[in-house]
């Protein structure tokens, strides 16, 4: 029998997931997940200037960026998108939190990092998992391409598979650009393994979710969302 599992807290417990889960890897720096890579190099940038700019900063930024985007594809604005843009600001905020918290864990050696990279892979994807099973919209990434592909009646795995493409190439392009760097940072072999495993993983355990509980609204807030 399924148990009841309020939808506002899979809010919760997804962006508290997601924000350690990318902490993890950031402190594992094996590469960052295709989606986050972008933000995460203008981070390293502009906090060789601005030290205070931190990386939770540039994903709301680059988020709030992509929404304006958004708008202009769709033709205007609609209420859901700041909503996206509070996510995006919340989970921000977390992060950077939770990457002070990861980085007072001891281990620098290799079996560390490659602990640190495994767990933040599965804790992003859980995150991401109880974030499918709540009403309130998501980050900019995610609801761009739900955006896009229903208004022009795309298929979204195959959207989501563009988006993700062109977020890789954009680092890429990104680690080259900037001064300094010389070398792929953000984008390395643990993005390349992110890319393969991450949607068979975030698929396996939405299944398990979705087989132990039963997500209810404990708020009628859901049309505010629509």
């Amino acid at each position: 029998m399924k148990r009841p599992f309020y939808t506002e807290m899979a809010y919760a417990i997804g962006i508290i997931a997601l924000a350690l889960g990318t902490a993890l890897m950031e402190r594992a720096d094996f590469g960052m997940s295709m989606v986050v890579a972008p933000a995460y190099l203008v981070h390293l940038k502009v906090s060789e200037y601005l030290e205070w700019f931190s990386f939770g900063m540039a994903e709301y930024c680059l988020q709030a960026f992509l929404i304006i985007v958004l708008a202009i594809f769709m033709h205007g604005f609609r209420l859901r998108y700041l909503f996206s843009f509070i996510t995006a600001f919340i989970y921000g905020n977390v992060l950077d939190l939770l990457m002070k918290v990861v980085a007072m864990i001891p281990g620098d050696g290799i079996p560390q990092r490659i602990a640190f990279y495994l767990s933040g892979l599965a804790v992003c994807a859980i995150g991401v998992s109880f974030l499918f099973n709540t009403y309130v919209p998501p980050e900019a990434y995610e609801l761009f391409v739900k955006e896009i592909s229903s208004k022009y009646g795309f298929e979204i795995s195959r959207t989501k598979t563009v988006y993700d493409c062109c977020s890789c190439l954009i680092a890429v392009i990104l680690s080259f650009t900037f001064i300094g760097f010389g070398r792929f940072e953000g984008v390395k072999l643990g993005t390349v393994l992110c890319a393969l495993v991450n949607g068979w993983l975030i698929g396996r355990i939405s299944k398990q979710l979705e087989k132990h509980f039963d997500f209810v609204d404990a708020f009628s807030c859901r049309q505010l969302f629509e």
